[in-house]
């Protein structure tokens, strides 16, 4: 823990989902310029389910708006004990046949991800019963034809990109908009 107090950067409005709960998503955003390229790809799937190319940490949690509070300072200590890694995505992975999804895998920093993940979930608030093991990914198809898949699986074998991960992202939705980020969490601050 590095300085005791994690910096972190506010980045949404700060309005909560309307009603009692919030749904919210923890994740590593991927930079430029491979996120952008992984987000049009996913696009170019037919995907129904276009977000900005990330790694999930913590897949949609529906918690309620009180426990924002709560939440914040865990992840801001979460992100104090965590230092910066290097995360390389290297060539594509399946789920198929157990769901129809394509993503690009984690080559490197896989074990910081599942750590992150785990101390992420590990607060009352936000752990989850998980329907699979975590398995940090880019997922760029998911509930398309199997030509889809197929395709992005192929085009997307070789891709390779190495960058450092300085934080991770709070995102919310309110059910109405698209996930919107509330806040930047600096690992190692």
């Amino acid at each position: 823990m590095a300085g005791g107090v994690a910096r972190s950067v506010e980045r949404g409005d700060g309005v909560p989902a309307s009603g009692d709960t919030i749904q919210i998503g923890i994740a590593v955003d991927i930079p430029e310029p491979w996120g952008g390229m992984l987000t049009r790809r996913r696009v170019a799937t037919g995907d129904p389910q276009v977000v900005p190319a990330h790694v999930t940490l913590l897949g949609p949690t529906e918690i309620p708006v009180a426990a924002l509070p709560a939440v914040d300072r865990h992840l801001a200590s979460v992100a104090a004990a965590h230092l910066p890694f290097t995360l390389h995505l290297r060539g594509t992975g399946t789920f198929r046949p157990v769901t129809p999804v394509v993503f690009v895998a984690v080559a490197a920093g896989i074990s910081e991800c599942e750590l992150l993940a785990a101390a992420i979930s590990a607060a009352p608030e936000l752990h989850r019963e998980a329907r699979f093991p975590y398995h940090p990914h880019v997922t760029v198809a998911q509930e398309v034809p199997p030509e889809a898949l197929d395709k992005a699986y192929e085009d997307l074998a070789d891709f390779s990109a190495m960058f450092e991960v300085v934080s991770f992202t709070l995102f919310s939705h309110s059910g109405q908009a698209r996930w919107q980020p509330r806040r930047d969490f600096l690992l190692g601050a």
